[in-house]
């Protein structure tokens, strides 16, 4: 009896098996002929025509041109469905919102920023931008399978919402909640510190990295942990707060959920600089990020020595105090003003640590650039779309 209750499973199980191996070829590595889905997946010829028949019939998967196979006809190549499913990837910032509409095979359709007003609601911003990207790619909510929005706040892995952000205080509670209701659609928030992590790792300078750190100096203060290739939120989301840490010469501070109040924040946040820039003679223009951002830039390109140094030996003190700890291999330096120091602040900070601390990473800019938080995003909504249609396929199981 047992037998005779399990046995039928079986072939509709190894269906789905081959047809998983199928789908997530082509997810990953593109259009390929029947042949060649066979070598790559150790299918057999009749084996893989099936599983590619079965996909075709769920209107996964498509006949989109044809290659010269030498002697005969030529062979059919085979992809996923252009309009199979879409992905958003967010980048949500003080400053304002970035939206990139994908999709499954990590092609991008369609992008969009808008800059935030005065008073204006980041999550109203984050919508109307959404839209505006969707209209531009041609789709509708609808068609999107994942969405991952990158947040300037710790996001805590217990519930998947906002526990602390100064730069989404305007929002109000249940940042998560809000954007699900006005899509109608499941939303993963994440850090955008660590998606921008998650895009040094697969397409910059961390690429052939398992463990390294990248810290934000910008707008706010932050910094990304990975370890063994896979990223360190801790148990509240909190790893990586690096504002927070305690430095010499600075005060701690009395309330930590008060904007700018981090110690190590207070040293290389935007205000800090901008009087650093000011005793160094330097015109900052706007007090701002950008204005910042921009004087450091002058500084890396010869203008003030003096400054750049102080402003390499003050982030090296938060730098030299992760590496005694987490002994990462590789600091990247991100956000407008590591991105604006570039490869000489990078150099400066890595001597400062040198001599403060007793290990010694190599400290790179980041090979992304102002794109990291929007490609992060991406990616990890690629990712989750990808599982979605292979769900579909585990589903037929059982059918």
């Amino acid at each position: 009896m047992v037998g005779a209750s399990t046995q039928p499973g079986v072939p509709s199980l190894l269906r789905v098996l081959n047809d998983r191996s199928a789908l997530e070829l082509l997810l990953t590595d593109g259009a390929v002929t029947r042949a060649e889905l066979g070598r790559r997946t150790g299918l057999s010829r009749v084996t893989a025509s099936q599983a590619l028949a079965r996909l075709q019939a769920r209107g996964l998967v498509q006949v989109v041109g044809s290659r010269s196979a030498g002697r005969g006809p030529n062979a059919e190549l085979y992809a996923v469905c252009d309009d199979v499913g879409r992905v958003l990837g967010v980048d949500v910032r003080a400053s304002g919102v970035g939206v990139s509409v994908s999709s499954v095979a990590d092609e991008t359709l369609a992008s969009s920023w808008r800059e935030a007003t005065d008073g204006q609601n980041p999550i109203d911003l984050a919508i109307e931008t959404i839209d505006e990207a969707l209209g531009r790619a041609g789709v509708g909510i609808d068609d999107v399978l994942a969405a991952v929005v990158g947040v300037p706040g710790l996001v805590d892995p217990r519930n998947g919402d906002v526990g602390l952000s100064h730069d989404l205080a305007g929002a109000g509670a249940g940042v998560r909640a809000a954007l699900e209701g006005a899509l109608k659609m499941p939303v993963t928030l994440e850090n955008d510190v660590n998606l921008a992590a998650i895009a040094e790792k697969e397409l910059g300078a961390a690429a052939d990295e398992a463990d390294f750190v990248l810290v934000w100096i910008g707008a706010g203060v932050g910094m990304a942990v990975m370890v063994n290739g896979r990223l360190h939120r801790g148990a509240t989301g909190a790893a990586g707060e690096i504002g927070y840490l305690p430095v010499p010469g600075v005060a701690l501070p009395e309330r930590v959920d008060q904007e700018s109040e981090g110690a190590f924040q207070q040293l290389v946040g935007v205000p800090a600089l901008a009087a650093l820039a000011d005793q160094h003679g330097l015109d900052v223009g706007r007090r701002d990020v950008a204005g910042v951002a921009g004087a450091v830039a002058y500084a890396a390109g010869g203008g003030n020595e003096a400054f750049l140094n102080e402003l390499a030996r003050r982030v090296a003190l938060g730098v030299a105090s992760v590496c005694a700890v987490l002994d990462p291999g590789l600091v990247v330096l991100s956000g407008e003003t590591g991105l604006a120091g570039g490869a000489v602040l990078a150099e400066a900070v890595a001597d400062h640590v040198e001599r403060v601390a007793p290990v010694h990473p190599a400290v790179v800019v980041s090979a992304v650039g102002d794109r990291a938080v929007l490609n992060g995003a991406n990616s990890r909504a690629v990712r989750a779309a990808r599982r979605a249609l292979l769900a579909r396929l585990d589903d037929a199981a059982d059918d």
